[in-house]
């Protein structure tokens, strides 16, 4: 199906995290060497003409690198995306974000948010000092996709295509294109201002919402301690043992293929278990889908990569 995003009076808010598409390098030929972070949202959304018509409220949550994201600045951004969305003159958001960590970022907001208006990640691959920066047609792409009449939950917009938070991957280093969700596929695609879905939006839930952001906000200093440890050749077992020792409070396993583990680590991961320590198997393969027996002593990921996997265990474990 093919739409007009469909303009109204209401609000769509720009939330600034930094990131790529905030990024400034020396030199416009060098898409590379840049720092992250370094351009107000209130400068790129300025330096944006297609958005001047644009209802537009504009903030700045935090200022960095999205590889050094931590759980305060989610916190901080679940919080006001939350305000936000409760006001019935905004219509949707938008979140400039680094690429690194985008998709655990998109993921979280999904899990403590369902949202019933569309939250829209968009990004950059290349800086906003580039001789070609893509940051503006996603800024653009990424408004359209937030006044898109029907869009909700939180999606991705990069390069013209539009990504569920749920399926959603990084899986190149520099392209454009840098994102996929594996064999589910893109949730649609933003062509010359139009929005043309594939399959539907990922579905609200304010039951579940309010229950996720209770405990985000009843939260005070650590959050539940969950790590990824990876099933290789000769993996030893060394790494679960120490993790075990340091007060680990879960691990997510990326296994190989359909879950499996080398002896091992699989070895070392029931003992874990058996001392009260919570392990969630997935697949370090980028696509598909870990297929339960009955037989397992790991319970599986439900589809969710290693990292998306890691936040929906330390939401779990909050009480």
């Amino acid at each position: 199906m093919q739409a007009k995003s469909h303009m109204s009076n209401k609000k769509i808010v720009i939330l600034g995290t930094g990131g790529t598409i905030a990024g400034s390098a020396t030199h416009a030929s060098d898409n590379i060497g840049y720092k992250a972070g370094q351009v107000s949202v209130s400068d790129l959304v300025r330096g944006v003409p297609a958005l001047a018509q644009e209802s537009l409220v504009v903030e700045q949550v935090s200022q960095l690198d999205s590889k050094d994201m931590d759980f305060s600045v989610w916190a901080q951004l679940a919080g006001r995306v939350a305000h936000f969305l409760a006001l019935d003159e905004v219509q949707g958001m938008v979140i400039t974000h680094g690429t690194d960590t985008l998709e655990e970022t998109a993921f979280f907001l999904q899990s403590v948010l369902h949202p019933e208006k569309p939250v829209v990640l968009t990004c950059a691959m290349r800086p906003a000092t580039s001789l070609a920066p893509d940051g503006p047609q996603n800024m653009v792409d990424a408004v359209a996709v937030a006044r898109y009449a029907g869009a909700r939950g939180v999606s991705v917009v990069c390069a013209g295509e539009i990504h569920g938070a749920r399926d959603v991957q990084k899986v190149h280093t520099y392209r454009l294109n840098a994102f996929d969700s594996g064999d589910a596929g893109p949730l649609g695609y933003i062509e010359n201002g139009q929005i043309r879905l594939l399959r539907d939006w990922l579905p609200a839930s304010v039951t579940a919402r309010d229950a996720s952001l209770a405990k985000v906000a009843g939260i005070h200093g650590e959050w539940p301690r969950v790590d990824i440890v990876m099933s290789y050749a000769g993996v030893s077992s060394a790494a679960v043992q120490l993790l075990v020792a340091d007060g680990v409070k879960g691990l997510v396993v990326a296994a190989t293929g359909n879950g499996t583990l080398h002896h091992a680590l699989e070895s070392s991961l029931q003992g874990a278990q058996a001392a009260g320590v919570r392990v969630v198997r997935a697949s370090r393969c980028p696509q598909g889908r870990v297929l339960a027996k009955a037989d397992d002593v790991f319970p599986d990921s439900r589809g969710l990569s290693p990292v998306k996997a890691r936040i929906a265990l330390m939401l779990e474990l909050m009480v």
